[in-house]
């Protein structure tokens, strides 16, 4: 069965956290989570490319990728997993909660799974073990509920891939086929992918034969269900052509906006359902989707707004405001490559951004407080340079030369005003120190906001879904810094972060905040991750003068200089 770059990847990532967890040499480790990154990133199929190429990949570790591509697993994977058990791979899932740890609870106090620590910590079972102090064991608390709160679902990224690859393998057995629900809201947690098809029974044979189908949970002539090899469910159900507008408005949701416009299609004593608009007998609308709101004398609501906060009134008063677009990014202004943490070269970058018609293109590799990265002045002064001279071969689009910084405990940044003036874009984010408190992690984010050498605040809540929570801090008073001082606020489009989410950008822009939808890429592939932005800037309802990237480069640089 073919598999994709990002199972294999998942694969490298399982071993090196296997490894770790057996006591494994830190710097092989490291090595086996780059390599890993790095095929996830790599711009051609794995599976029919010379994985030695990938930058990161060696001779030990391509034979090992070989052996997954062939088989599914390779042999040092298998040999772990009979090692390490299930119970502390399952704690290991709880943010915040390292191997070392994990094993030593499983060890000592019998612990095997996120729910069995809750109940030791509640239980006061660990007060007193060494490394286990209020502070952590609150934390640890707060990332088993994070993880509840998540069970079963996978974010926008992972979702989005599956549902693309069902609908790109049936679109030969269908008339029309699209995928629907949560996902088509753009939501950055996803529990199931709903897939709706105009065909005949027959795509249901065809839909489980797939190869990425690893369960057949149910099946029927109007509806299958199966779950995949990502693990996530799928269901895909036949719609009547005349009855397609309906059924995508149906089963895109949400619940709460379904009710609303079902309750307007009753007081004009008509009935809205999945075939349709009908006043009695008759079909108002049905297969289209805009003429079902047409009928009921609203505006059409884009799906991402469909979340019942308040778009149905909004729309019958015609108030819904125009949304930002993919097409109206002129470009990116958080981006990396191999100087630091990506895996592209800086040429590679900077020509893939060109192929996408960006009128700028910012590279923002990590500043030298980020020590892992190994960055320096000098480095960054001649990086620079090299985006000078590709500049002639990139006429159409504008090179801006920029850093991410790092801000520091008390809201310093690593460089100087001085210094900080030399470059174009200054993108400032929080890279340590996570576990602040409310207070502290608020005046963190003012003093960066604060410093004039400061554009934008990358992945403001430095959250990464189902690994690390959101930080701890007083949005409100950070949104009426940022707004105050032309700040930006990030929506990182890098579809594990989603940050800012939706409800915090709709706060921040109440505040008058502007955005910046970025990729945060590490590699080309990721620079397709802007759409995730997009989906939530529509979600928050904003349009295009919301957001700085947008903007000519004219005025994005008389607002970033302030």
């Amino acid at each position: 069965m073919p598999r994709t770059n990002d199972e294999a990847a998942a694969a490298l990532q399982e071993y090196a956290e296997l490894f770790a967890l057996t006591g494994g040499d830190a710097f092989r480790v490291r090595s086996y989570q780059k390599a890993a990154k790095a095929i996830a990133g790599y711009p051609r199929d794995i599976g029919s490319a010379d994985v030695r190429q990938v930058p990161g990949v060696g001779d030990a570790i391509a034979k090992k990728v070989t052996e997954y591509l062939e088989r599914g697993s390779f042999r040092q994977l298998d040999d772990l997993r009979s090692k390490v058990p299930d119970g502390v791979r399952r704690l290991t899932r709880v943010p915040t909660l390292g191997p070392k740890t994990a094993m030593m609870l499983f060890d000592r106090f019998q612990i095997d799974s996120p729910a069995a620590l809750a109940e030791a910590i509640e239980g006061g079972r660990l007060k007193g073990v060494k490394g286990m102090g209020p502070k952590t064991l609150d934390n640890l608390l707060r990332g088993i509920a994070q993880l509840e709160a998540a069970q079963g679902k996978v974010h926008i990224g992972v979702a989005m891939e599956v549902a693309e690859r069902v609908v790109e393998s049936l679109s030969e057995y269908a008339e029309r086929i699209d995928y629907a629900g949560s996902l088509r809201r753009m939501k950055d947690l996803v529990g199931d992918v709903d897939v709706l098809a105009v065909a005949s029974p027959e795509i249901m044979d065809r839909f489980k034969e797939q190869p990425y189908v690893s369960e057949v949970i149910a099946s029927g002539r109007k509806k299958t269900s199966v779950r995949t090899s990502a693990g996530l469910q799928v269901d895909l159900r036949v719609v009547p052509a005349e009855s397609w507008g309906a059924a995508m408005q149906y089963f895109t949701g949400s619940k709460e906006h379904n009710v609303a416009v079902r309750e307007m299609a009753v007081k004009k004593g008509w009935k809205l359902s999945e075939y349709g608009l009908f006043d009695g007998d008759t079909v108002l609308a049905a297969a289209d989707e805009a003429e079902i709101y047409t009928a009921l004398g609203m505006q059409y609501v884009p799906p991402p707004m469909r979340e019942g906060h308040g778009e149905v009134a909004a729309a019958l008063r015609g108030e819904l405001p125009t949304l930002v677009e993919i097409s109206d990014l002129k470009g990116d202004l958080h981006t990396h490559t191999d100087l630091t943490d990506g895996i592209a070269s800086l040429e590679d970058m900077v020509a893939a951004a060109a192929r996408r018609g960006y009128s700028y293109y910012a590279v923002t590799d990590h500043a030298p407080d980020l020590a892992m990265q190994r960055m320096t002045l000098d480095k960054a002064r001649a990086q620079r340079e090299a985006l000078r001279a590709l500049q002639a071969s990139h006429p159409k689009m504008h090179l801006l030369h920029g850093t991410e910084l790092n801000i520091g405990p008390d809201g310093s940044v690593d460089w100087p005003e001085e210094i900080l003036a030399e470059f174009d874009v200054r993108v400032a984010s929080v890279h340590s120190h996570f576990q602040q408190s409310k207070a502290e992690m608020t005046a963190r984010f003012i003093a960066a906001c604060e410093n004039p050498g400061v554009d934008v605040i990358g992945h403001p809540t430095t959250r990464k879904i189902g690994r690390r929570g959101p930080v701890d801090a007083d949005w409100e008073a950070v949104f009426k810094a940022a707004a105050r001082t032309g700040t930006v606020m990030e929506i990182d489009s890098y579809p594990d972060r989603s940050d800012l989410p939706a409800d915090l950008v709709r706060l921040a822009r109440h505040h008058g905040v502007k955005f910046s939808i970025d990729s945060d890429s590490h590699a080309i592939p990721h620079l397709d991750h802007q759409r995730f932005g997009i989906g939530i800037a529509q979600r928050a309802w904003l349009t295009p003068d919301d957001v700085v990237n947008t903007w000519s480069l004219t005025r994005l640089r008389r607002f970033l200089k302030g």
